[in-house]
C-alpha cells in the first residue's frame, strides 16, 4: 500500500469514527477468526451495498440489505443477535450499524475497511457460492482503496 492510500485509509477511519463514535469496528483478522469458530452463535453478516455491488461479490453467507430501506422489520432477529455490517470501505455500513443500534440491536459491529480491506488482505469473496477475484469498486474515488487486481464492473 502506498503512502497516499495509507493516508486515505487513515482519513476515512477518522471520519467514520467521528461520524459514528458508538459503532464498534471489528478488524478483518478478528472477523475471519470469529467466522471459523463454530461453537459460538452464528454471526449475521449484512452487506449494505446496493444489489449490483453485491452481485459482483460478497462475503460468504452474507445477506444483502438495501441501505435506503427500513431493514429492521425484515431482519426478524432477536435484538442480541451478533451482527456484522460491511460495505465497500465502512462508511455506509457504519451508518446502518448506527441505525441498528438505535433500533435496539445490542450486538452490532462494523467490519473496519469492509470488503475492500477484506479482499486486499487476500480473504475470499464469493459470487453464487464460488470464490471469485473481483469486487465492485463502487466508484473511481473509493475504488482507489481497492487493489486494482480486484476491480470488476460487471458481475
Amino acid at each position: 500500500m502506498n503512502l497516499i492510500d495509507r493516508i486515505s485509509w487513515a482519513a476515512l477511519e477518522r471520519m467514520i469514527h467521528t461520524q459514528f463514535p458508538a459503532v464498534r469496528q471489528i478488524e478483518s483478522e478478528e472477523l475471519a477468526a470469529r467466522l471459523e469458530q463454530t461453537d459460538l452463535p452464528q454471526l449475521i453478516l449484512l452487506d449494505t451495498r446496493n444489489p449490483a455491488e453485491f452481485a459482483v461479490s460478497h462475503l460468504a453467507n452474507a445477506r444483502q440489505v438495501d441501505p435506503k430501506l427500513e431493514i429492521f422489520e425484515s431482519l426478524r432477529l432477536p435484538l442480541n443477535t451478533p451482527i456484522v455490517t460491511y460495505c465497500s470501505v465502512g462508511y455506509r455500513s457504519s451508518a446502518i450499524a448506527s441505525r441498528l443500534q438505535a433500533a435496539g440491536y445490542s450486538n452490532v459491529v462494523n467490519l473496519k475497511g469492509s470488503i475492500f480491506q477484506w479482499a486486499n488482505q487476500g480473504r475470499p469473496v464469493y459470487r453464487n457460492e464460488q470464490i471469485v477475484q473481483q469486487v465492485h469498486p463502487y466508484n473511481s474515488l473509493w475504488g482507489r482503496l481497492l487493489d486494482a487486481k480486484f476491480h470488476a464492473y460487471e458481475p
